[in-house]
């Protein structure tokens, strides 16, 4: 009698197996059956018709699933300006590829970094270089856009510009069903899209959590197109109650008379007018309903601005000179809670101009609690 696989490996089979039986099921329908995927699952394809549309695009361009795929490299010519073209891309995403790299190393995928038409500029990651599969689309200069590789994470990202998770058979070739992919978009300091970060395994189990990793990624990668802009004052940005200081922050670059030379994609997201006006030239006074020379006044202050926009929305704005460190959240979070206790209640008294009364009751304290935790016997309020 033969026996039952055990109950761990049973649940970790199963859930790939069904993915991959529904993957068949959606391209049985559109490729051979003219259907939409949908016909299949509803709740398995509705959120996912982007890859619907990418199979159409290789349907109506003539191609077959079952043809041969020659992963071409670009000519050389268009190779070195390509590279010549992605240099700052390239320069902004290494040190971003070699800390995603350890992240990945024992998944058994690995990164690629491709300009805005799918041309490979970069990899990292632990890739085995015996393997063939691997080998052909982690060389400089070939080209994995849609057009010549058909339906993958780079060609659909490049197309719909958010971040995708594609699975095996969810790629049209069946040259390309042996990877599992999750990318992202890149989108240079004028807002345009500059290329896409991709993260590749070949037959391995699926891990659609990497597409929030690669987002991540490519959120880093994107700061440091912003950062390398020159500029006179960086303008940090959040909505009010969340802390700056970290990658989740806008990012609006500003030369000495106001214009904006650079703006991250989480900015163009909080302010409207960067992401009507992206690639022209914006002044900071059409994105703030103040005056501008308030944010070069604040510049270096640890404390931060509360900044209307013509909306009526108002951010919290943290302006900083080229350089200047971010605020150093993580070693306020270790001080004492006793220190920042001492520091909260002194401030208040600085913001009361003294006077103690008014301090205390802006914090819900006695005025005897200000005296005593800040080791103070002054009478005069």
């Amino acid at each position: 009698m033969n026996a039952a696989l055990p109950p761990s490996t049973d649940s970790r089979t199963q859930p790939d197996q069904l993915r991959l039986r529904q993957i068949e099921l959606a391209r049985q329908a559109v490729m051979q059956e003219g259907r939409s995927m949908t016909d299949v699952a509803v709740d398995a394809w509705f959120e996912r018709a982007w890859i619907e549309r990418s199979w159409r695009r290789c349907l109506a361009a003539g191609r077959r699933p079952d043809q041969r795929l020659a992963f071409d490299m670009v000519p050389e010519a268009a190779r070195r300006r390509t590279a010549e073209a992605s240099h700052a891309l390239v320069s902004a995403a290494r040190p971003v590829l070699d800390k995603l790299g350890r992240a990945i190393a024992n998944t058994r995928y690995f990164a690629i970094l491709t300009d805005a038409q799918g041309v490979v500029v970069d990899v990292n990651g632990p890739i085995d270089r015996s393997d063939r599969r691997a080998q052909l689309i982690t060389r400089i200069g070939v080209d994995l856009s849609e057009r010549s590789v058909g339906t993958s994470a780079i060609g659909a990202v490049l197309a719909e510009l958010q971040p995708l998770w594609l699975h095996r058979g969810e790629h049209f070739f069946n040259d390309t069903s042996v990877y599992s992919c999750a990318g992202a978009p890149l989108f240079g300091p004028d807002g345009r899209c500059v290329g896409m970060l991709d993260l590749t395994g070949i037959e391995t189990a699926e891990r659609p959590e990497l597409k929030h990793l690669v987002a991540q990624s490519a959120r880093s990668i994107e700061n440091a197109l912003a950062l390398a802009r020159p500029h006179s004052l960086l303008v940090r940005l959040n909505w009010p109650g969340r802390a700056l200081g970290d990658e989740a922050d806008g990012l609006v670059c500003l030369d000495a008379d106001g214009w904006v030379t650079a703006a991250n994609q989480i900015a163009r997201q909080m302010v409207s007018q960067l992401a009507t006006q992206a690639g022209g030239a914006t002044h900071c006074s059409e994105l703030f309903a103040m005056p501008w020379e308030s944010l070069f006044d604040n510049a270096g202050r640890e404390a931060p601005l509360e900044v209307p926009l013509w909306s009526g929305l108002r951010l919290s704005a943290l302006a900083q000179a080229p350089g200047q460190a971010p605020p150093a959240r993580a070693s306020a979070a270790r001080r004492p809670l006793k220190d920042l206790e001492t520091e909260l209640i002194r401030k208040a008294v600085q913001d009361a101009r003294g006077n103690v009364m008014q301090a205390a009751q802006s914090l819900g304290i006695s005025r005897a609690t200000v005296y005593r935790k800040l080791g103070s016997k002054k009478t005069s309020v």
